[in-house]
């Protein structure tokens, strides 16, 4: 009898360090927290001049994109409905072309009726690389009000998925 205990227990052992491993395997530790740097003053298309840092303390979508872009131009209307949808409930959204001069973003903007600060990118290396941008466009930033990146993301996801991101912000 003994000896089946003993198997029983030994059977019991290794199964219960099969669990505690497979479950180190699959449990991640936490992302580390990051905070935006918003410390940077770029021009709109206007010329005139915006501190980023009077975003702080409110959801705020950074949308960095340009007009050769096709995967931007695709999105721009959806950026546009959730800038009229959450405006009242705090949320801000900027786009910022990376690579356009002012004249060439103040028409994309007409054409698709944006409604919210576009901001010039072009030759603002240092906010670009401190955003994260290398190269892929669209690249839109998400910044919960408590001033931490909640994501990135690269490319363009659907209308209800941006929605659930966004409202994850709040």
């Amino acid at each position: 009898m003994s000896g089946r205990i003993g198997i029983a227990l030994a059977i019991a052992g290794g199964l219960l360090a099969i669990a505690l491993v497979a479950r180190s395997a699959t449990s991640a530790p936490p992302a580390p927290v990051e905070h935006a740097n918003l410390a940077f003053t770029l021009e709109d298309m206007n010329g005139k001049k915006v501190d980023l840092s009077a975003y702080a303390g409110k959801p705020l979508v950074i949308n960095l994109w340009a007009t050769w872009c096709g995967r931007c131009r695709l999105e721009m209307p959806q950026l546009v409905g959730f800038a009229d949808k959450f405006r009242d409930r705090g949320l801000r959204i900027v786009g910022v072309s990376t690579d356009d001069a002012p004249d060439a973003i103040r028409a994309f903007a007409a054409e698709y009726k944006v409604n919210y600060p576009m901001l010039v990118g072009l030759g603002q290396d240092a906010f670009l690389q401190a955003i994260g941008y290398e190269d892929s466009l669209p690249l839109s930033i998400l910044i919960s009000a408590d001033g931490t990146i909640a994501e990135r993301i690269t490319g363009i996801k659907k209308t209800d998925d941006w929605e659930r991101r966004i409202l994850a912000l709040f």
